[in-house]
């Protein structure tokens, strides 16, 4: 897996993914403990809040900062939006009221809706194998969960010496090293081929993404997997807490639990991904996490929770999490032309959070209104519902070339020139606006 970092240019960019990382989770830490200081009891709430315009965000602005981001360069893109991150955790330390952090998050998280599809859309670029490319997502997701593991370490470290305004600053300084290494390494630049309007280029990824099938199915995992993570990323305190009655030090080992099963599945990804096709194991990912959520809430509901069951749960759908969520770039990257990746992955990015707009809510209203086991049961119904639909959107036959007619092209056409009827690699795009039917794929026309 590590070969991958002889690339200069994507150790440069892994770098900078990783530091930044980091700095992100001093800043989750030092987040919370300002809400605490400005809001006292009702810090929950004002964090909530937050949690809900960094989604908002996500959602709403990350395909309208793609339609504009081919006007200048991938790497001053990058910088920009990372120097500007910077600037916005320099301010954080300065706020006296709640309604300034609300502010200073939305400008954050507009940046990083902004940053991390370009980002995630240039490594594709960077990396043109696929097997290289497969081994830099599984790098991603252990970057991710390490990250998730090392920063609440470092931050209680650094706490121990320092206050916590001190805390963003080293987020500052983790943008501001992102933004250098970015700087250090030459990226590629796909400009369109074609000059669209503004409402077009907004909403083309998402018109890309929603018709292709595989991508279709991808949306319909990306419920199964806010479903199953929201029960863990907003419940795990109440399990440990109150319904186990556990110490601080078991909660940080259970949601570690999550944390090693997704680390563990992203390990295994790449040889893994080498013999078995992307649905395959994407779809008995999904599986394995939700069979996994619903036999603890059934048991939960027979002997109660008990926390050695919570423990290998919580890794089963970790390991479950990241066999579903890391392929994911390579359904997106075979499912577009260069030039239109950034939008596919900004559609992706938007439409996945979307899913956590919905899941992060419904999951912490659950088990406040009525408990653990229905919360998991529940979640758990709607991880299968998802499951479900991608069985069926995602066809067990997708080749990557399909052949194809092209009735609708004059002869002299440039793409016909070796016949109307002809086989390529099959994307969404002006001249294939809409996807074969599986008879036409299975007689070949």
């Amino acid at each position: 897996m590590l070969s991958v970092l002889s690339n200069r240019t994507y150790r440069h960019l892994f770098a900078a993914q990783v530091i930044a990382l980091v700095g992100t989770g001093l800043a989750t830490v030092a987040l919370g403990l300002l809400a605490w200081e400005l809001a006292g009891g009702d810090a929950g709430q004002v964090l909530g809040t937050a949690l809900a315009i960094k989604m908002v965000a996500y959602v709403t602005l990350s395909p309208v900062a793609q339609a504009f981001a081919d006007r200048v360069s991938r790497r001053t893109l990058l910088v920009t939006l990372d120097l500007i991150r910077g600037m916005v955790a320099a301010a954080l330390p300065f706020v006296t009221e709640v309604w300034q952090i609300y502010g200073l998050i939305f400008l954050l998280q507009a940046a990083s809706a902004g940053f991390t599809p370009a980002f995630q859309a240039t490594i594709p670029d960077v990396l043109p194998d696929e097997e290289d490319y497969t081994k830099a997502l599984s790098l991603s997701r252990l970057a991710y969960d390490l990250e998730s593991l090392l920063s609440p370490v470092l931050a209680a470290a650094l706490l121990t010496v320092v206050g916590f305004p001190v805390l963003f600053g080293g987020t500052v300084i983790g943008f501001v090293a992102s933004a250098a290494l970015v700087v250090s390494v030459t990226l590629p630049w796909s400009r369109p081929a074609e000059q669209r309007g503004v409402w077009a280029r907004i909403t083309r990824g998402s018109r890309i993404y929603l018709a292709t099938p595989r991508l279709r199915a991808l949306l319909a995992l990306s419920v199964s997997v806010a479903a199953a993570s929201a029960m863990v990323i907003v419940n795990t305190v109440v399990l440990v807490r109150q319904d186990l009655g556990l110490s601080e030090e078991a909660l940080a080992l259970t949601l570690a639990a999550f944390g090693a099963g997704s680390m563990v599945a992203a390990l295994g990804l790449p040889r893994l991904l080498e013999t078995r096709s992307d649905r395959r194991v994407m779809v008995t990912g999904a599986a394995g996490m939700t069979l996994a959520l619903g036999l603890l809430g059934v048991a939960s509901a027979v002997w109660d929770v008990r926390w050695g069951w919570l423990l290998t749960a919580w890794f089963l759908v970790g390991v479950g999490y990241a066999a579903t969520v890391t392929p994911s770039g390579r359904l997106l990257r075979r499912s577009g032309h260069a030039e239109d990746r950034p939008a596919l992955f900004a559609a992706q990015f938007a439409l996945s959070h979307a899913c956590w707009l919905v899941t992060y809510p419904l999951a912490g209203w659950l088990q406040a209104a009525h408990g653990s086991v229905t919360a998991m049961l529940t979640l758990a119904a709607l991880s299968l519902l998802g499951l479900g639909a991608a069985l069926a959107l995602w066809p067990r036959r997708d080749p990557i070339e399909i052949p194809h007619a092209h009735d609708d092209l004059p002869a002299d056409h440039p793409h016909v020139a070796d016949g109307a009827r002809h086989s390529h690699a099959y994307v969404i795009d002006d001249l294939h606006p809409r996807w074969p039917a599986d008879r036409e794929i299975a007689r070949g026309v």
